[in-house]
């Protein structure tokens, strides 16, 4: 059952286009005692069926730059290439404070977005 809550919440925020993995990852590592590069394993796999819902409802809706997908979708295969071969020769100890830290540095900058845009606001 805390599967099933952890990959629905994971879609939601995966359907959103905030990518799931920032939910399913920790999730899984700190709810379901999962290794690291399992729970990345897991989520790289489970991403293709969400990532296929959640794409054809944003192209239905015209909400897709085709021209911006193809240079992010050519580096990004190149970037997976390189990210999981180096994950390969990293501890799982490692690969956990590396995406803590990832994460925090993400908050930082949202809660700093959310602090600016809330002054844009009062003006």
């Amino acid at each position: 059952m805390l599967i099933g809550i952890i990959g629905f919440f994971a879609g939601i925020i995966g359907g959103m286009g905030m990518g799931g993995g920032t939910i399913l990852i920790p999730a899984l590592i700190l709810f379901a005692s999962i290794d690291p590069k399992l729970a990345q394993s897991i989520n790289l796999l489970s991403s293709i069926p969400m990532t296929i819902a959640a794409l054809s409802i944003h192209i239905k809706k015209k909400n897709v730059d085709f021209e911006l997908v193809l240079p992010i979708v050519l580096f990004g295969i190149v970037g997976a290439f390189f990210g999981s071969t180096l994950a390969e020769y990293l501890s799982s100890n490692i690969l956990r404070k590396c995406f803590g830290v990832f994460l925090l540095i993400i908050g930082i900058f949202e809660i700093q977005k959310g602090y600016m845009h809330k002054d844009k606001n009062k003006k």
